[in-house]
């Protein structure tokens, strides 16, 4: 039973947050929801990062990857191990940018399922919460996730076409 205790850890520093980002990544069962403000410095074009999304993706083909950012083109261009993940499973994964009127959100996360999920207070703030086994937080930021991914837009493909 103590598998599925609530557990928070607080955390300070990047490379504290890229653990907690890998732990919720590997935890995902499901779904995995990641909002950030342009995936800069945290680990998305890691070879452990790829492996990680890479199995979740391969497990099931209702399993489902969204990441979605306010400006995704660190992502698109620094990060070729994502494209490839995106070209690889474009009907399981998907990068969206958040409209103008989204701007002004600052508090990264990422959700795991209903279950896990790691947040920050802030994107220029290194210090955040990691929380398992919480799933009354982790549905209202998965709520507050779908909110946002209903008004943005799918800004990369898999295919090279219109390119």
């Amino acid at each position: 039973m103590s598998d599925d205790t609530l557990q928070h850890t607080q955390f300070d520093g990047v490379a504290d947050y890229i653990a907690a980002l890998d732990t919720v990544c590997a935890s995902a069962q499901h779904t995995l929801n990641i909002f950030e403000q342009n995936f800069e410095e945290i680990g998305f074009n890691s070879e452990a990062r790829y492996d990680t999304l890479r199995r979740f993706l391969l497990a099931s083909a209702i399993n489902r990857l969204n990441l979605l950012a306010h400006d995704p083109q660190h992502l698109i261009r620094y990060c070729p191990r994502m494209m490839m993940l995106l070209r690889q499973f474009g009907h399981s994964m998907y990068i969206y940018q958040t409209p103008q009127s989204l701007q002004h959100i600052s508090e990264p996360f990422a959700v795991a399922d209903d279950a896990h999920y790691v947040r920050r207070y802030h994107f220029d703030d290194t210090r955040g919460l990691l929380a398992m086994h919480d799933p009354e937080e982790a549905r209202r930021l998965n709520s507050r996730f779908h909110e946002m991914w209903a008004s943005s837009h799918p800004c990369a493909s898999g295919t090279t076409l219109g390119l």
